[in-house]
């Protein structure tokens, strides 16, 4: 076998990113993601591309924050981990795929090369993840008028509710911040995300009982491509009532109030009742999302 060459691109030759087949939808699913030229890198063997990475990060960002495209062509899984080994930021990995990917031929096993290839760079799974979509076309959900919505402008207030919601969590990216760093770490973790996107600030909300005593909050927000359910969260001591349907109708709401076109959700796989809530609002998996981290990393 020849020799392999990593390169990473510029505006000259970024029209080699395309040069690979696109067997796991991903120009579909970042159709509206921009990325740069030279956050893009390549791995050639004998001049013909055979691995690919895009990392991406906001306009603002002097970093990547993740790789959100990553395939592997049959059979040069060494070259797709070299290409992950030698790049000069090491974050997380995620892989944004079709839905029902397991009974698509053709997508699972251009999944499962590309997942070698990461597991062979020192990847781990992290979490699969149910990846929705909400348009005015699915309805607007009827509010249960159980709870009062308010705007909260004080960050210590979200800061310990996201604490005492991270106590009893099901969510593996809070699990693992919590592992790192504690239960600070991983309610800090949501308050930079949060301030970090464009949204406005004044749209995080706190839930009320109609007797004022606090149930849970949801953050409606938008990334640097899309309106998204932010942040569905109860209180450990209210759960049990079905409140987080309450948050995540509250939510969907809100942002078509904002004019949304689409709505974007996720939530892990594992997390039933988050998904059946989804579900019961009109919210549709359209795709699955598959995350990888390096243990110990620092993202």
């Amino acid at each position: 076998m020849t020799d392999l060459v990593i390169r990473a691109l510029d505006e000259s030759d970024a029209h080699l990113f395309d040069a690979l087949p696109d067997p796991l939808g991903a120009s579909e699913a970042h159709r509206t993601t921009r990325h740069r030229p030279d956050w893009k890198r390549v791995a050639l063997r004998d001049g013909k591309v055979v691995a690919r990475g895009a990392w991406w990060g906001g306009p603002d960002d002097s970093e990547p924050l993740n790789i959100n495209w990553f395939d592997v062509a049959e059979g040069e899984e060494e070259a797709g981990a070299e290409l992950l080994r030698s790049a000069p930021w090491q974050v997380g990995l995620e892989f944004n795929l079709p839905a029902g990917r397991r009974e698509k031929p053709a997508v699972r096993a251009a999944a499962d090369t590309a997942f070698a290839a990461a597991r062979a760079a020192g990847y781990e799974l992290l979490v699969e993840r149910y990846l929705y979509r909400w348009t005015p076309a699915c309805g607007l959900p009827e509010r249960p008028g159980r709870l009062v919505f308010e705007p909260e402008p004080d960050d210590v207030v979200f800061f310990d509710a996201l604490r005492r919601i991270h106590s009893v969590t099901l969510d593996a990216h809070a699990l693992k911040a919590i592992k790192e760093g504690g239960i600070d770490q991983a309610a800090q973790e949501e308050m930079d995300f949060f301030h970090w996107c464009p949204s406005p600030r004044e749209w995080w909300q706190i839930a009320r009982t109609p007797q004022g005593e606090p149930v849970g909050i949801h953050i409606p927000a938008r990334n640097q491509t899309a309106p998204i359910i932010g942040f569905i969260g109860v209180l450990p001591e209210h759960r049990g009532h079905g409140y987080a349907y309450d948050l995540l109708v509250e939510c969907t709401r809100f942002l078509a109030g904002q004019g949304a076109e689409f709505i974007s959700g996720a939530t892990d796989r594992g997390n039933f009742p988050m998904a059946a809530n989804f579900a019961k609002a009109g919210h549709t998996v359209v795709r699955e999302r598959i995350d990888f981290h390096i243990p110990g990393g620092t993202r």
